[in-house]
């Protein structure tokens, strides 16, 4: 089945409705003491955290969008569920993130979202949903037709400094003083690092503090995030013209028969193409 734009409209608005309802209620537990749950699979702290709250926010979206499964013949891949699969077989697949940034959401800390998205079989995003229940922000795409930030036509304004966002483990990376000091001296004026978001609210970051960029140098042991984490935020950056891919230029696998994990090929999300290029140097 071909989405069309009106398919591609409604299935938008239901995902916004989705991500408000579980942002409601996640902001009605913020103020407590979650009991904190491990994964296993991956050593990073943050991709291994999930809270009760991470189950309940998925129950939220689940009920929104079920009724989409039958009525658009979707597949499903959700953080806190089972991959079946079946997104190798249907033409699209709903991606979710039902609570991305657990470690900011157990400090109390900006940080954290919702991220929905819709791809297709091929990997390609068609749309991206990502609410900030701290503020209130909603960020929004569909493929062909812009970003948008609260509903209005979202246009990057460049501040007078450069960012540099990072995963907080970053912040011990072998690599992290000698990146910092090139980008530094590539950039004008002073650098500010921000290193305390989930992967979806970090990307927004890129966009809200451009001139920016977030990246993740490829890796040998999985982790680096998950295609729930990415495949939002693909879709509203590809439509704000910004640059997203993995860390050596290539379009993000958002669709990996292999692994959810991301590994194997890092990310780079840069405001310009100039950022961008200046990123790959860094990489290599």
């Amino acid at each position: 089945m071909i989405l069309q734009p009106s398919h591609l409209k409604t299935l938008c608005e239901a995902a916004i409705d989705a991500a408000r309802k579980a942002g409601a209620y996640i902001n009605s537990q913020s103020r407590y003491t979650q009991t904190v749950q491990h994964k296993g699979g991956t050593h990073n702290l943050a991709a291994q955290v999930f809270t009760e709250v991470d189950l309940a926010s998925e129950k939220i979206i689940l009920d929104c969008l079920k009724p989409s499964l039958k009525d658009f013949d979707l597949a499903l891949l959700s953080e806190e569920t089972k991959d079946d699969g079946s997104r190798f077989e249907k033409d699209y697949f709903w991606c979710i993130d039902p609570l991305d940034g657990s470690l900011p959401f157990i400090e109390h800390s900006d940080g954290y979202s919702i991220s929905i998205a819709l791809i297709s079989k091929a990997g390609i995003p068609h749309i991206g949903v990502i609410y900030n229940p701290v503020d209130n922000t909603l960020y929004h795409a569909i493929k062909g037709h812009g970003a948008f930030r609260n509903h209005t036509l979202w246009q990057l304004h460049p501040k007078n400094s450069m960012t540099l966002v990072c995963d907080r483990s970053f912040l011990n990376h072998p690599r992290y003083e000698e990146v910092v000091s090139k980008i530094k001296a590539r950039s004008q004026g002073e650098l500010k690092i921000i290193s305390h978001g989930g992967a979806a609210m970090n990307a927004m970051w890129v966009l809200e503090g451009h001139p920016a960029v977030y990246f993740k140098f490829p890796k040998a042991e999985e982790g680096g995030g998950s295609l729930w984490d990415y495949g939002a935020s693909a879709c509203i950056f590809h439509e704000i013209k910004a640059h997203v891919s993995d860390a050596h230029g290539q379009p993000l696998a958002l669709n990996n028969p292999l692994t959810t994990f991301m590994h194997q090929g890092g990310i780079c999300y840069a405001s310009t193409p100039e950022i961008q290029a200046i990123t790959q140097l860094l990489i290599k």
